[in-house]
């Protein structure tokens, strides 16, 4: 499960995320989710309360998310969504969103999500030929960092003006601050953290949630 990058003691770590709202099936699928060897890829509770606030606040209807794994960040979007809401969830694993459809089914928001398996560049794209673009208002990116710059590109023109494109793990551990760290995807985050900051399409925050939240509202 993704875990601070602050160095918070124990004690403050357990205490935010006992005050951090979870659906009963959220935290169910936490404990599915816990013991697997790909656990760290999962949002953690307090930024599944901050990300579902916040989809509230701007009043989403529409949202994406790039990188679903066992759902819970997806859960927690849908579960956040008006009745009419809708989530296009993208993701490449069949076996880890099987995980994700039960959990769905069981909280009641299976038919809020539209899933679908393949390259999410691929399913952008294809959204965008459909005549989709500004249409979404939120999209959460977790997904595999060195296509980062490729899927903001992509989600500028998918979100509409006042959206917001949330991007996972932008502090990395800890990585980007590390000159002598130069792996692909500590690059690729570099890049576009670099890039959001003199772009004049958005206005951006990044913030020390879970591994770093990048929060970028388009213009």
């Amino acid at each position: 499960m993704t875990r601070s990058t602050l160095g918070l003691p124990a004690p403050i770590e357990n205490y935010l995320k006992e005050h951090s709202f979870q659906h009963p099936v959220a935290h169910k699928l936490t404990e599915v989710t816990e013991p697997l060897e790909l656990a760290r890829m999962q949002i953690g509770p307090n930024q599944a309360s901050f990300m579902a606030w916040l989809i509230k606040l701007i009043r989403a209807k529409r949202c994406i998310e790039i990188g679903t794994f066992t759902g819970y960040s997806s859960l927690v979007t849908a579960l956040s969504l008006p009745e009419d809401g809708y989530l296009l969830a993208c993701d490449v694993s069949e076996e880890w969103t099987d995980v994700a459809r039960q959990h769905w089914a069981e909280a009641g928001v299976l038919e809020k999500i539209d899933l679908v398996l393949q390259p999410a560049a691929q399913t952008l794209a294809q959204r965008l030929q459909r005549g989709e673009s500004e249409s979404f208002d939120f999209a959460f990116v977790d997904a595999d960092k060195e296509n980062y710059v490729e899927y903001y590109e992509l989600c500028l023109q998918l979100i509409r003006t006042g959206g917001v494109i949330a991007f996972d793990n932008m502090l990395w551990g800890g990585s980007v601050a590390d000159a002598s760290d130069d792996r692909e995807s500590t690059r690729s985050i570099r890049s576009l953290n670099d890039k959001l900051f003199t772009d004049l399409r958005v206005d951006v925050c990044l913030i020390p949630v879970g591994d770093g939240l990048l929060l970028a509202t388009k213009r």
